[in-house]
């Protein structure tokens, strides 16, 4: 099994610093959840409090229906991968692995067959004799990973593993990780991260925190498709949501928003007659900003800086009362954009609408 629920959990510090609040969440077995969030928000905490390395100050976490609050890290079922390795240096690769079990008192047999399953699993086989100071930053990570995968635990713990990696070796290891994955269906697995392809490509759900709580809980493009409130729309995707101020000057089943900076939104959210003259921010994702030369705009902007990245151009404009600067995010190469005044518009489809920074509501 490998189920996890966490009721009403929170931590404080020294009874007066709050980090996390009521955090509601429930956890089915073979699911891998990514905990992202903002810097300080409370994930990392919470990863450690399911492995029993902090200690919860409210609340209730069970395993399979046993209450765990207060069971040692070493009874939980559990295993934790961490950022820094944390391996042996004395130690072969074989050795690191297999520590564990020879604490545990397995045959030799056992312990045998255990690192040569994780070691097949990892791709680690040639490195068995090897020091850690003889492999890359990768290899140790999936020495690490190795180490956990023999303990035959229901619940894998993964604190920022590839967050020391180079670029190309943390595309490598996230391979791996996904590999190991589909060959374990049945571990669930708990991974945080501050990387968003991390999140959006390994998780079957992603749990964003902010604000000593749980902003949203879904499958990645749930929550990249259907943000419910601007903490959200802005943190998951890159580059964010672009986000411009106006007020509902027409309501049904299109609501139309006049901007602030003078240009018209529409957006298939449904609004009511009570919503008439509300101020609202409007979301556009970069990648559904387009230019326009006649009709209705979103905004009219200056392109300030361009970024051609090969496959699409990032354009960043030049407008007034928006902070940060608004992105577009166009197919193929548009260089020659920079220094002239566009036009751009998005289909009402792909328009938000957040009012009071809270929520939105979709038909």
């Amino acid at each position: 099994m490998g189920n996890l629920t966490l009721t009403d959990v929170s931590k404080t510090y020294g009874g007066a610093v709050n980090v996390l609040n009521d955090i509601n969440l429930e956890i089915e077995a073979g699911e891998l959840i990514v905990f992202v969030g903002p810097s300080g928000c409370g994930k990392s905490t919470l990863l450690r409090m399911i492995a029993g390395l902090e200690k919860i100050t409210g609340g209730t976490l069970e395993i399979d229906g046993q209450r765990m609050n207060d069971v040692p890290p070493a009874q939980r079922g559990i295993a934790m991968v961490f950022q820094s390795y944390a391996l042996y240096p004395h130690m072969t690769v074989r050795e690191n692995m297999a520590f564990a079990l020879k604490l545990a008192k397995k045959s030799k047999e056992e312990i045998d067959a255990a690192v040569m399953d994780a070691a097949k699993k990892l791709q680690l086989e040639d490195y068995l004799d090897r020091l850690p100071k003889a492999l890359s930053g990768g290899q140790r990570q999936r020495v690490a990973i190795g180490r956990s995968i023999v303990r035959d635990p229901k619940i894998f713990l993964f604190d920022e593993p590839l967050s020391n990696l180079d670029a190309a070796l943390r595309v490598a290891t996230r391979i791996e990780i996904a590999r190991l994955k589909e060959e374990m269906p049945d571990r669930t697995m708990v991974y945080v991260t501050h990387d968003q392809v991390e999140a959006m490509t390994l998780a079957d759900r992603i749990v964003v925190l902010a604000n000593k709580g749980i902003a949203q809980v879904g499958a990645p493009l749930e929550l990249y498709e259907n943000p419910r409130n601007e903490m959200v729309a802005t943190f998951i995707g890159s580059p964010a949501m672009n986000l411009l101020p106006g007020k509902i000057t027409a309501t049904g089943a299109e609501t139309e928003v006049t901007l602030d900076a003078g240009g018209i939104a529409r957006s298939t959210v449904e609004t009511t007659e009570a919503d008439m003259g509300k101020t609202v921010n409007i979301g556009v994702r970069p990648e559904h900003l387009l230019p326009t030369e006649v009709g209705e705009a979103l905004f009219t902007g200056q392109v300030d800086i361009t970024e051609a990245l090969g496959e699409v151009t990032l354009l960043y404009f030049e407008t007034v009362g928006t902070d940060p600067a608004l992105i577009a995010k166009l197919p193929d190469m548009h260089k020659h954009l920079r220094g002239k005044t566009v036009k751009m518009t998005a289909a009402p489809e792909h328009v938000h609408l957040f009012h009071e920074g809270l929520s939105m509501r979709h038909r």
